[in-house]
């Protein structure tokens, strides 16, 4: 008859052995995700580019016009409802219209000032933005956070907390706002 504590370590081992398997189709998939970012991302600009080069020669033909409002309405429309989809790298000339609706809405809640002065929690993110506080909704939305971080549109602390970007210019809006109430 095997021991109390043998088999512990066997459960122990086999919690191991999952854990490890779980952490490589993790990577795996990560790669796969990352990979299909930079698909999507070099389709978003593919678009861009076409409609400003359809709109740079669009004034000599109506077609060419009605080509580029179209190019431009099917840009605007992969890039609002792409989930998942690619948040730029914030630079000066950036706005908060470059990001799709659901990042938009983060880096406005964060802008806005909700929360204490040490920054706001995925949590109050996620109240913030109406969802239910359970921890798979608080993971998502501290999963779309993250990136904004990583890319300067907002500063993580290390309590995991995000703060306005750490300021060298506000970030506009494409009216030339600035977003959220504090900018930036």
């Amino acid at each position: 008859m095997p021991s109390v504590m043998g088999l512990l370590e066997e459960r122990e081992a086999a919690a191991w052995v999952r854990a490890e398997q779980l952490r490589a189709e993790m990577e795996r998939i990560t790669a796969e995700l990352v990979d299909a970012e930079a698909v999507l991302e070099r389709r978003v600009i593919a678009q861009t580019e076409l409609a400003e080069a359809l709109a740079a020669g669009g004034e000599e033909t109506q077609a060419s016009a009605a080509g580029v409002r179209e190019a431009q309405a099917l840009s605007e429309t992969a890039a609002d409802s792409v989930a998942g989809s690619v948040v730029p790298r914030w630079h000066e000339a950036a706005t908060v219209d470059a990001l799709t609706v659901e990042y938009r809405r983060i880096v406005e809640l964060v802008d806005s000032g909700v929360g204490d002065g040490e920054g706001i929690s995925a949590k109050q993110l996620t109240a913030g933005l109406q969802l239910e506080l359970v921890p798979a909704k608080i993971e998502g939305v501290w999963s779309k956070a993250r990136p904004l971080a990583e890319r300067d549109w907002l500063t993580a602390s290390p309590a995991g907390r995000f703060t306005r970007r750490q300021a060298t210019g506000p970030a506009r809006t494409a009216s030339g706002e600035r977003s959220g109430q504090g900018g930036g």
